[in-house]
């Protein structure tokens, strides 16, 4: 059986001529019910041939994920959910609501094998790479969410389980079907992605010149505390992280986003934001200041609020353009993982 969300538009056309002989235009409406119409069934595509539709449900299928856990905020409008698919894997999403548009983080990976020691995604490591296709079922179970209230999904994060760049063909494939006009038309200047610094895929972006923002996780200032932190930084130092940084810039001309979770005690000084400054200085960029959620499974603490504002005031006057990210559902198991993790000791 053939995952028809896995399908660009291009090589829905030369699937459909191949397998059918249909002609090109049965694609895009093919493409349109699935996206525009958000048909869940072949025979809702009324404007198909009985013949096709039939012969799509022989062949063809739209979802196979199911919704195990979801988590409404009290305190904000924020949705977090566990998918299952057939295999067992399970992955999280999470559609955040902003007066601004509503956003979706996807998970690219199931688990995580990155190690970074503040994370929850890398407990129990990765287990498989998310097709493109089961990155789309993770959007439109979002936007099925958000129909029942006349919204629609406006931008999307890769900044959830996995690490985006290791998984880089089923990501640009993902981004290629959700941004098709005749699709869910989310346009890439409207899509992040979250990498922990693997200098290839920066690189590899930075040549295909598409117009996706990027967010590097930095996290220390130096390699010393970087590499503590996050294991990836033995491959791809510092120096080799900026190099590709400021590669990424010359290329695109689009200023990075430097992600920096604030854990108390290990890199949130005075020192470590000056020292942070100087090592940005010359790039143009914005620092993401992430106080650190709570993970039990790791001992990490989070900054109190005041020493954030001063990390974020040292930032401000060394000439840094630098925000606090604003806290959304951290009473539904808000950290990246922990949803996931909980569920898989419950059935442990």
């Amino acid at each position: 059986m053939v995952h028809l969300y896995n399908f660009t538009l291009a090589e829905l056309k030369d699937w459909l001529a191949h397998e059918f002989g249909e002609k090109p235009y049965r694609a895009v409406q093919l493409f349109e019910w699935m996206y525009q119409k958000r048909a869940t069934g072949f025979e809702e595509m009324t404007n198909l041939p009985k013949s096709l539709r039939e012969a799509l449900a022989e062949r063809a299928f739209l979802r196979s994920a199911k919704e195990v856990v979801r988590q409404d905020s009290k305190v904000d409008p924020t949705s977090k959910f566990l998918l299952e698919w057939p295999d067992g894997v399970t992955v999280e999403t999470v559609l955040m609501r902003h007066n601004y548009g509503n956003s979706v983080c996807v998970s690219s990976q199931v688990g995580c094998k990155m190690g970074c020691t503040f994370c929850a995604s890398t407990l129990g490591g990765m287990i498989r790479q998310m097709q493109a296709g089961e990155m789309v079922e993770q959007l439109m179970y979002s936007q099925s969410l958000l129909d029942g209230q006349g919204g629609r999904v406006s931008s999307i994060v890769l900044m959830g389980s996995g690490e985006p760049m290791d998984n880089y063909d089923n990501v640009m494939r993902f981004i290629d079907i959700v941004s098709d006009a005749h699709g869910l038309n989310i346009g890439q200047r409207h899509i992040t992605i979250s990498t922990v610094g693997l200098v290839p895929g920066i690189r590899r972006l930075a040549d295909e010149g598409r117009p996706i923002t990027l967010a590097v996780s930095l996290h220390a200032p130096n390699d010393e505390l970087r590499g503590r932190m996050m294991p990836v930084n033995k491959a791809y130092p510092i120096a080799k992280l900026m190099e590709a940084c400021h590669y990424y810039y010359q290329k695109t001309g689009k200023r990075i986003s430097f992600e920096y979770a604030l854990v108390a005690g290990q890199n949130d000084s005075l020192a470590c934001a000056r020292e942070l400054a100087e090592l940005i200085r010359d790039l143009p960029c914005h620092v993401n200041l992430i106080p650190v959620n709570y993970v039990p499974e790791r001992e990490y603490r989070r900054t109190e609020k005041k020493q954030i504002y001063a990390f974020w005031n040292a930032l401000q006057e060394a000439g840094i353009n630098a925000t606090i990210r604003r806290e959304m559902g951290h009473d539904i198991a808000a950290a990246c993982g922990q949803l996931r993790a909980q569920h898989m000791n419950r059935r442990a």
